[in-house]
């Protein structure tokens, strides 16, 4: 063939119309392939957006459940001054609450177990009919090859159409239902998530999840404070009936253990309770021990029960500055402090679950607040024994001594005055009144 022959056949060539281009194999086989590794790598990717079905479905969940806390807890606030019968009652509705509420978690389950079984068999569906596609596609290369061979101009038959357009819609099929497998495990974990951090949790909303870091929204709900339950006068101030706090905590990935955690607003301490749950997780030994529990649920339930007493002992504290004396309560410390008669400070240490349980309260340390004066901590004053003193300075091993029996008689104190921090602090300031006098008797006999 001369040169004028091929310049013509490639000109005839490229004029011609192909009329297998709407038939492109290669592009199918592309698509198949990548139906096939993305259905291979088990959809281990999440999906960048979710169906608004599913959004809305959990928006509808997390709202029914925090509605459905705050009616349980308004409608029972005041659960701990029921009578016996009404106590009655009230357990009886817990308990009717309880089954309805595993009647709706089993319903969950089952509709759960549902979904993943038609995931599974969807995926195995999936699985066959790509299969079949790609056998479909190899088939058909091997005929348009061998047609190629008679005629390069040669259309496929009308046959290889036919089976070109089912295998397209065959893969548009399949794509709508690896699409619909990508959102139900989305959702599945999602929901998963949701599920584990707020019904095991009272007061929260999980505001955003990211599988590293969470933003939680905690309401932390105030005991109310009866006067003939705790003996604390609340008149003409306004206990608090909630605080609400945001947590931002780092959890280790695939765990729902504590990395770190940030409080707002950060008026609670609980850099004690973050250190004790990265203790938890970093000896493993004792994480065995809460079997049930992990090191998150023991923080957040440790946070709220940290922030009921610290409001409440502010609470309290306030209150009782409304009497003659000034008070001041210390968070990290666990402290109060009473500003006493003659320059004195009294220390007191709130016991565990003060003002909530009736336990008593302790002075710990008696200091002088003038700066000016030799004031010394009862601490270091009942360490002082026998005449370990010079002789010059039997004087101070004295009123070391005084101040030690002071302590000891504001602790002995009837349990029920240790219970109310302004009577308390009335009984402790009545013992130094008396014995300043008894000084004052004893300097004037001296002189």
């Amino acid at each position: 063939m001369g040169d004028g022959d091929a310049m013509e056949v490639e000109v005839e060539a490229t004029a011609t119309p192909s009329s297998s281009s709407p038939l492109d194999l290669h592009s199918l086989r592309s698509e198949v392939k990548e139906l096939m590794e993305i259905h291979r790598s088990g959809i281990e990717d999440e999906p960048n957006t979710v169906s608004s079905d599913s959004e809305n479905l959990l928006k509808e969940y997390a709202h029914d459940f925090e509605s459905k806390v705050k009616e349980i807890i308004t409608e029972y606030a005041d659960v701990s001054f029921l009578g016996i019968e009404d106590l009655d009652a009230y357990l009886e509705h817990l308990k009717e609450e309880l089954k309805t509420v595993e009647a709706e978690s089993s319903k969950i389950s089952n509709e759960i177990e549902t979904l993943t079984r038609t995931q599974v068999e969807d995926s195995d569906r999936l699985e066959s009919d790509l299969e079949e596609l790609n056998c479909a596609i190899d088939l058909i290369v091997s005929e348009g090859s061998q047609n190629a061979k008679e005629d390069r101009q040669a259309v496929c038959p009308a046959r290889g159409e036919d089976q070109i357009l089912e295998l397209e819609s065959q893969i548009e099929k399949n794509k709508i239902i690896l699409n619909s497998l990508q959102d139900l495990d989305f959702v599945l974990k999602r929901f998963d998530a949701v599920e584990q951090i707020e019904d095991s949790l009272t007061g929260l909303k999980v505001i955003d999840f990211d599988g590293k870091c969470f933003r939680l929204s905690m309401q932390t709900y105030i005991p109310t404070l009866e006067e003939s339950s705790f003996q604390h006068k609340i008149e003409d101030v306004i206990e608090p009936s909630e605080v609400n706090h945001e947590l931002l905590i780092e959890v280790i990935d695939g765990t729902m253990e504590i990395k770190n955690v940030e409080m707002f607003p950060n008026d609670v301490h609980i850099t004690d309770l973050v250190d004790a749950a990265k203790s938890f997780r970093q000896s493993g030994t004792q994480l065995d021990s809460l079997e049930t529990s992990s090191s998150l649920q023991w923080f957040i339930r440790n946070v709220q029960d940290r922030i009921i007493l610290s409001t409440l002992r502010r609470f309290v504290v306030k209150t009782a500055n409304k009497s003659r004396h000034f008070f001041e309560y210390f968070e990290r410390d666990e402290m109060i402090v009473a500003h006493l008669v003659g320059g004195v400070d009294a220390f007191i240490k709130p016991s565990q679950g003060w003002p909530l349980s009736n336990s008593p309260l302790k002075v710990i340390s008696l200091k002088n607040s003038d700066h000016h004066s030799k004031g010394i901590s009862l601490s270091f004053f009942c360490k002082v024994e026998g005449d370990v003193l010079p002789n010059s300075e039997n004087g101070l091993l004295r009123k070391h001594k005084e101040l030690c029996v002071l302590q000891e008689a504001a602790n002995s104190l009837d349990v029920h005055i240790r219970q109310n921090l302004a009577i308390f602090v009335d009984g402790v300031e009545k013992i130094l009144l008396e014995q300043m006098r008894v000084e004052l008797h004893y300097d004037n006999a001296s002189g």
